[in-house]
């Protein structure tokens, strides 16, 4: 019995035969004529190109490649890319080879990689996921320009808040960044919110007012741990970067720059009052900071779930399904995902 393959050959040759063109009975099969004539073949299981193991004339010889190598890892050369290799060998009056053909074959060699003498790219971990289940547990802060009448010119915003209530519990407006105003600032917060030792987790970036010896000795003084995010990576810091953009879109904000630091400040109190005692927080479940931070969103959160459920009592057929959610929010992760338990564990494992 014939194959697919041979019943095929046979019906192209009698169409050929009755005077077809062998090219149209292909396209009518749907094969090419290409195909065909490598069916027709006796022995088709061998590469039929001519010279398939062609070598370019112009590749490098063994001692060549070798002599390059050598070359590239003299004590002089050694530190230096190809792109500087090569212009360097031409001002010796030498050549050896292209730019592409040397890093060509340093990478077959495996010595393509860091061969200046700056140190490689560090890899920097993300910080411990930090966990608040109620306020003055974890505090963010940051320092935000606001800019003044005079170009090139600013304030400084310095600005802590409670992740856990997203309240603002310190700021102040200085001519300056310092380690020693925000460890002052710090310091008035402890003390008007009570704070005892180890009880507060300070967030922030890299900044030198955040990473200061002045800062760093008062939050070990005051007993509240430091924690930082990875050097230009906003978005391990993200309550504060949300909070500053949300200054920075109110419809108060001034159009024109703040005349002087008394300006600055005045404004700065108006949004800290609105932001704190006005603003339904949407990441909060639509109450105020200042309603969370001290617990009455409890019986507002409540309050409200019982005004939908008696709504859907009353006209159950208006309700497709659950009622909106006002549970209660117990936690709140910064840099979830990392917890320094789980690297314990791996370590001890």
């Amino acid at each position: 019995m014939k194959s697919e393959r041979e019943q095929i050959i046979s019906l192209i040759g009698e169409a050929h035969t009755n005077g077809a063109r062998q090219s149209k009975a292909c396209m009518v099969i749907g094969i090419s004529s290409k195909t065909l004539q490598r069916w027709m073949k006796a022995d088709n299981h061998q590469d039929g190109r001519l010279e398939s193991e062609h070598k370019p004339k112009n590749k490098l010889s063994e001692l060549e490649r070798q002599r390059i190598i050598r070359k590239c890892n003299e004590v002089k050369y050694a530190n230096l890319s190809a792109s500087k290799i090569v212009p360097a060998l031409a001002d010796q009056g030498e050549y050896l080879a292209s730019e592409s053909t040397i890093y060509r074959i340093l990478k077959a060699e495996n010595q393509d990689r860091h061969r200046q003498k700056s140190k490689p790219n560090k890899k920097v971990n993300k910080p411990y996921e930090l966990i608040a289940t109620g306020p003055n547990q974890i505090y963010s802060w940051d320092i935000t320009y606001l800019p003044t009448v005079v170009k090139g010119l600013f304030f400084y915003l310095y600005l802590v808040m409670d992740i856990y209530s997203r309240k603002i519990v310190g700021w102040q407006v200085y001519e300056q960044e310092s380690s020693a105003l925000a460890a002052d600032l710090m310091t008035d917060i402890c003390r008007r919110e009570e704070i005892k030792r180890n009880q507060v987790t300070l967030h922030s970036d890299n900044g030198s007012p955040m990473k200061g010896a002045t800062m760093l000795a008062t939050l070990q003084e005051l007993g509240v741990v430091p924690s930082f995010s990875r050097p230009s990576v906003s978005n391990d810091n993200p309550y504060s970067e949300s909070l500053f953009r949300t200054l920075k879109y109110r419809p108060e904000y001034p159009e024109k720059s703040f005349g002087d630091l008394t300006a600055a400040r005045l404004w700065v109190t108006g949004f800290e009052h609105w932001y704190n005692y006005e603003h339904l927080h949407s990441a909060i479940k639509f109450v105020t900071p200042v309603q969370r931070h001290t617990g009455r969103d409890n019986d507002i959160l409540a309050k409200r779930k019982a005004v939908y459920l008696a709504a859907k009592k009353r006209h159950p057929e208006r309700w497709s399904g659950d009622i909106r959610n006002w549970n209660h929010i117990g936690e709140v992760y910064l840099n979830p995902g990392k917890s320094k338990n789980d690297t314990e564990e791996n370590q001890a494992a």
